[in-house]
């Protein structure tokens, strides 16, 4: 059996990337992937040596969504300096703001699917591996999102064409 203590580390910014996608928040983000690596360990002797990279996204995932129900039972409340904000992106270069914009207007489940196939290359079957999901889940997951995230990104110049390019 690999030895999974050694190849944590490496996994390490993926996760990364992948809970900062997930919450827009670099101090949640970096919670979720302490809590997935503790859980990880723990869990050490059930590891099967499979792909490490589609264990570890199954965990972060699952830990997200139970932070997500925890919070909507919790009453809302945001800080009175959030609420005048009017947005709560930094500002960025001007692309890169709408990207992120665009990303933030996904569901949580388009927004997962899109960031592991789209930023870490995962293929289908990984991706509805890690989060637990038939193949044909993420590929209309996929195309949904992709779809919104096109439409958002053409909203400001409806003649202009999609920024996509077409391979024959």
């Amino acid at each position: 059996m690999p030895d999974l203590r050694g190849q944590l580390t490496d996994e390490i910014p993926r996760l990364r990337r992948f809970a900062r996608a997930l919450t827009r928040d670099r101090e949640t983000a970096d919670d979720l992937v302490q809590d997935t690596l503790v859980r990880a360990l723990r869990a050490e002797a059930r590891w099967a040596g499979t792909n490490l990279r589609v264990w570890l996204f199954t965990i972060l995932a699952n830990l997200n969504r139970n932070r997500l129900r925890g919070l909507a039972r919790k009453a809302p409340h945001a800080e009175l300096e959030e609420a005048d904000d009017g947005h709560a992106i930094p500002a960025t270069s001007g692309e890169s703001s709408d990207i992120l914009r665009a990303l933030d207007a996904l569901s949580a489940e388009h927004r997962e699917v899109i960031v592991l196939v789209g930023v870490e290359g995962l293929s289908y079957d990984e991706c509805a591996e890690a989060l637990s999901i038939p193949v044909g889940t993420v590929m209309s997951r996929l195309f949904r999102a992709r779809s919104i995230l096109r439409d958002r990104l053409n909203a400001g110049d409806p003649g202009s064409p999609p920024h996509l390019r077409v391979i024959k």
